[in-house]
């Protein structure tokens, strides 16, 4: 079964993505922005893993969703340690 709040983070995560692309010139001034980018991508696919279950493969589905919660996080402190350690230069 879905439930609203999970169409309306669907939504505005397609919004944020859309907003991503448009000022891609910008985020590239980020250090790593790539590992940023790749886990806005799989907190997305989660956000559409969790609508997709409750039309069929829910446990696969389901699975899926969990995965990309996880390696999303994975991802982004790995961005965090990378970022905590840069030599800043004058």
């Amino acid at each position: 079964m879905i439930q609203e709040n999970e169409i309306v983070m669907l939504a505005l995560g397609l919004g944020v993505y859309f907003f991503v692309v448009a000022y891609q010139p910008r985020l590239e001034r980020i250090f790593e922005w790539k590992l940023l980018r790749l886990s806005y991508l799989l907190l997305l696919a989660a956000w559409i893993f969790t609508i997709l279950e409750g039309f069929f493969l829910p446990r696969t589905f389901n699975i899926a969703e969990h995965l990309g919660y996880a390696s999303s996080t994975a991802v982004l402190a790995v961005w965090c340690w990378k970022t905590a350690f840069i030599k800043v230069t004058e």
